[in-house]
């Protein structure tokens, strides 16, 4: 029987470099006013959110996705033709396929880099992340591009009270290479199928080749709305609160560190009040720089994590070689956590 010659990866993996780009326009919450009965102080209050930024026609995912990886990979010091894998998490690419990861990859200049794209809503970096780490560990690829975009705002009912005001668009990218020591800790992730239904799509694309509108649902006017993210909003909040605290508490045993050891804590960006309550049950101490960049950016899904890991770097708050946590949560429901050493 012949023997299968071992892969020769890295013993370890690292976050190299990290980049972001947010749309031009920033909308405050008196646009999201206009459709919907509600207060600039009640947004606030529930979600935290004052502005977020809506893309344009030209700020495409792909578009989007470029600029954050350019940044991300003159962050890493490493050229484009030296990435051998691009993995895109998004769920607001339209294109059934090609992958747009694959779009990305030929437009950044890289050396027919492997290029998928994964769907695992607002917990997709996480994953994207923990993918990373096994290519640059197992030697399939040296540097990895993991890149976290959306527009949020193309599935958004801004007639929707619930959900009007939360999203945002953007995206975030990181370069994952190799590392003589720890730098990525083991990821605590699953999924929650039995609760699928608490955030989803309205309908599905294929409802629009029925051509009976009444299968699908219509806005004031009466005209045919688009698929839209909806969700129930208390179910998720106790979901979030409750059990994410707990996957987050896990990761840092599986890291073997404790909540003192923590430089920042970088959660999925959803809700303050979410985020302020798994500092709250995490007992984080005060010297731990928590992301709150939901305020200005709103919820972004998979690029939260990457543009508020960029943000806290770029202003200071946080530091190259700092350990960090981050956890993202969302639809599915599907949770991914774990402990980075900061680029």
């Amino acid at each position: 029987m012949a023997k299968i010659k071992p892969s020769k990866g890295s013993p370890y993996a690292r976050i190299l470099g990290v980049g972001g780009y947010r749309p031009t326009r920033v909308v405050p919450n008196e646009v999201i006013l206009e459709r919907i009965d509600s207060s600039d102080e009640w947004i606030r209050s529930r979600s935290g959110i004052e502005t977020r930024h809506w893309a344009g026609p030209d700020e495409t995912v792909a578009a989007m996705s470029i600029e954050a990886a350019g940044k991300a990979i003159a962050d890493a010091g490493i050229a484009a033709e030296q990435i051998g894998a691009v993995v895109v998490s998004t769920v607001s690419h339209f294109s059934q396929t090609p992958a747009v990861a694959t779009e990305i990859a030929d437009k950044l200049g890289t050396d027919k880099a492997a290029a998928f794209d994964i769907s695992a809503g607002c917990a997709g970096f996480g994953y994207g992340l923990t993918l990373a780490k096994g290519m640059v560990v197992e030697g399939s690829a040296e540097y990895v591009l993991v890149i976290g975009v959306e527009r949020l705002s193309d599935l958004t009912d801004l007639e929707d009270r619930a959900t009007a005001f939360l999203f945002g668009d953007g995206a975030g990218a990181v370069v994952v290479g190799p590392s003589q020591e720890p730098a990525i800790g083991p990821t605590v992730w699953g999924s929650e199928g039995d609760k699928a239904g608490t955030i989803k799509q309205t309908v599905p694309w294929d409802r629009f080749a029925i051509g009976d509108v009444s299968q699908l649902p219509l806005d004031s006017a009466g005209n045919i709305k688009f698929p839209a993210i909806t969700q129930e909003g208390q179910a998720v909040f106790r979901w979030a609160v409750f059990e994410m605290a707990k996957v987050a508490q896990q990761a840092l045993e599986a890291a073997g560190i404790s909540s003192d050891d923590l430089d920042v804590f970088i959660p999925h960006q959803a809700n303050v009040r979410i985020i302020d309550s798994m500092v709250k049950t995490l007992k984080l101490p005060e010297h731990v720089t928590v992301a709150r960049d939901i305020r200005t950016t709103g919820n972004t899904s998979a690029a939260s994590i990457p543009l508020a890991m960029e943000r806290l770097l770029a202003t200071g708050e946080a530091k190259s070689g700092d350990t960090a946590l981050v956890i993202g949560f969302g639809a599915g429901l599907v949770y991914a956590a774990t402990v980075v050493t900061l680029p």
